[in-house]
């Protein structure tokens, strides 16, 4: 019963023995992999090692060695019920076979090896990337990011072209073939392109770098700003966190055309600026004094660089000033100014400083006295 077969897979006749085998090697190998992480990061924990990014692509090189194992005693489970077909024999076996394009089980395992060989590089890469990152004293994670980034695409690249190659399909005569088809897509799928070559300038220029406060918006200031925190930078879009904990994926062409200003990478002391309109009729000197004194009071606010107060023009509805600070250009600012504007509302009730509010004087003319 065990033994008899259900289907074939190429050369070799499955029975339910094989399924059993193979669904038992999967269970074993996952658990495998499990317990390696386990020994070794109770290891490293007795050891007081940190988890650090080397660590960790060391244990995933090992696991990915644990499934390598799992496919190969698959692969060998086979024999028990097909003693007259050799591994060769399963390699030789068409699994697609015109006449123009042959795909065996032998060109299958070449491109999974092919892949999975790149992505075992790009763990070493990884590797070397980061202790040569360490050895720095500017350690500098944005710029580890960049690179590899670009050695991601660089290995991708190669994997993709030698699969080609394995499958004896010739790229020129590929390209050429399709230069009507690529110059329709290129056409359609225009804005993507853009978006694309955004991403590579945006990794290779640097200006902009995972974990960069940024500041998006238009330069006359038409539409609202957003400030935002980079997440991720791939070829096409942009994650970024906004203040709110949001999550947006942007393109970036965005970040390429539109005016963005980096906190990061710019100077850390920046002028603030909080407008507060007084009443006409109150003691400007007693408002400006008290402007100081909220602006002062707060642990953020330089006290170094001088905080000024300057009358901007007389408004509508009161004297317009303006209370100029330096502080670090910082994710919160906002609350810093929230918490000096709820002191200046303070003072200025404590002084009797009224704010005014928008008033609209309504009159109505009687026509019929004009008769």
């Amino acid at each position: 019963m065990l033994s008899t077969t259900l289907f074939s897979l190429g050369p070799y006749k499955v029975c339910l023995l094989n399924i059993f085998f193979i669904s038992l090697i999967v269970i074993l190998s996952i658990g495998l992999r499990r317990i390696i992480h386990r020994l070794l990061k109770r290891y490293l924990t007795q050891a007081n090692i940190r988890m650090e990014g080397q660590r960790t692509t060391w244990l995933r090189l090992l696991s990915q060695s644990v499934y390598i194992l799992a496919i190969y005693i698959s692969v060998w489970s086979f024999n028990f019920n097909n003693e007259d077909v050799t591994f060769i024999d399963l390699l030789n076996f068409k699994l697609v076979n015109t006449k123009k394009f042959q795909f065996s089980f032998y060109h299958f395992i070449i491109i999974f090896a092919i892949f999975f060989g790149a992505r075992m590089l790009l763990n070493v890469v990884k590797l070397y990337i980061n202790r040569k990152f360490k050895e720095k004293e500017g350690f500098d994670q944005g710029t580890e990011y960049v690179y590899m980034q670009l050695a991601k695409y660089v290995v991708y690249l190669i994997a993709g072209i030698l699969s080609l190659q394995a499958l004896d399909v010739k790229i020129e005569s590929l390209l050429l073939g399709s230069a009507g088809i690529l110059v329709g897509l290129g056409l359609g799928l225009q804005d993507v392109f853009k978006d694309m070559f955004s991403g590579i300038i945006l990794l290779f220029e640097g200006n902009i770098r995972v974990g960069d406060v940024i500041e998006i918006g238009s330069k006359n200031g038409v539409s609202e700003p957003i400030v935002a925190k980079i997440l991720k930078i791939n070829v096409r879009t942009t994650q970024i966190q906004t203040r709110d904990g949001n999550v947006l994926i942007m393109p970036n062409v965005k970040l390429t055309q539109e005016f963005v200003e980096n906190w990061t990478h710019g100077s850390e002391l920046t002028r603030f600026i909080i407008p507060v309109t007084v009443a006409y009729g109150s003691d400007a000197e007693l408002a400006s004094r008290l402007l100081r004194q909220a602006a002062m009071s707060h642990p953020k606010v330089k006290k170094t660089q001088p905080v000024e107060v300057r009358l901007a023009k007389f408004g509508e509805n009161g004297m317009e000033l303006e209370l100029v600070f330096w502080a670090d250009q910082s994710w919160d600012i906002n609350f810093y100014k929230s918490d000096i504007r709820f002191e200046i509302d303070r003072l200025f009730r404590e002084y009797k400083v009224i704010i005014p509010f928008h008033q609209t004087d309504v009159r109505i003319f009687d026509q019929r006295s004009k008769f």
